[in-house]
Order: structure tokens, then sequence, then C-alpha cells
């Protein structure tokens, strides 16, 4: 019986912890747990080189509705999704779209290369082999992309390959572009 109330005692201790301690009262707002807490908040910027050697920043994009996808050669749904991510580019860039495809091969000089004499594509292609990018946006999950608003803010985060003239996101991109 002494046992059983000692046994008692240490589960109500535990629980009274345990409740006490998911009641937080701090004045800190709470810390995102993914980077999916990245919607609503300004994009991160990052400058990384593009397969012509020119160094692009995300920054200068601001004031166009950015498509930030990271992708890589040996993605079978990336490549899957690059025809309508052309079509896209090539429809909606005169009105203030950005395309910015980030390749996150070891080696993505030479993988690109050869991806792109088979399927050339004319939106841009930016290398991250050091993971620059991929690190600031918490990429793990290949496609995974960003819509970023004309004003450098994340207002959707995308995981898996998509047809990009269909659907909610053609219509958020849409909308963004036109209003």
């Amino acid at each position: 019986m002494k046992r059983l109330k000692k046994l008692s005692s240490l589960v109500v201790i535990a629980f009274s912890f345990f409740v006490l301690s998911a009641c937080n009262n701090s004045e800190q707002p709470a810390q995102p747990l993914s980077q999916g807490g990245l919607i609503g908040q300004p994009a991160p910027d990052f400058s990384l080189t593009d397969i012509h050697g020119k160094q692009v920043s995300l920054s200068q994009y601001k004031g166009q509705v950015v498509v930030l996808n990271f992708w890589a050669t040996w993605c079978p749904p990336c490549r899957e999704e690059m025809p309508s991510m052309e079509k896209l580019h090539r429809d909606y860039q005169d009105k203030g779209l950005v395309m910015l495809a980030v390749n996150v091969d070891k080696n993505p000089q030479q993988a690109v290369a050869d991806f792109l004499r088979e399927r050339p594509y004319s939106f841009s292609i930016l290398l991250d082999s050091q993971n620059v990018a991929q690190n600031t946006y918490g990429v793990f999950r290949f496609p995974e992309s960003f819509i970023i608003d004309r004003n450098g803010i994340v207002v959707e985060k995308i995981i898996g390959a998509r047809d990009w003239l269909t659907g909610p996101t053609f219509k958020l991109i849409d909308f963004l572009i036109n209003g």
C-alpha cells in the first residue's frame, strides 16, 4: 500500500510538471517548428551563380512574383513538372513572373549542362552545390517550391510536383500577377 501511494505521488508530480511546462507564459513569440513557418514572412535572401556564371540574388527580383523551385536532375517528379514550369514562365514573364529553379545536385554544373542539352529551358537555373539556399529554406524533399509575392513575402510552400498551368497554385500565381 505504501509503495502504491509513492507511485501515485510520483505520477501526480510528473503530470503536474508536464502540464506546467506546457503552459509557457513568456512574452517571446513561438518559433516556427519548420520552414513552413516562412509563409507570411519575408523571403530569406540568398545569392547563387546561374548556369551562365552570373551571380543572382533573390532580392534583385523584389517587385516581381517569384516561383522559387528546388530540384535535382536525378529527381523524376522534378523533371516531370518542368515543361509546365517552362510554359508558365513563357506566358507570364512579361507580366512580372520570375521562375528561379535552384538545382541541388552535388556537381551541378555538369549535371545541369547534360540535362539542358536534352531538355532546354529558358527560365533561370541557379546552382546550389553548397546547399546555401536549400538550407536557408529548409528544403529536403524534391521538388519543393515557394511562391513569393511582389513585396518579397512567401505566400505559399509547395511540396511535390504539379502541373503549374492548372489548379490552385496556378490561380494563386495568376491572382498575384493580375490582381
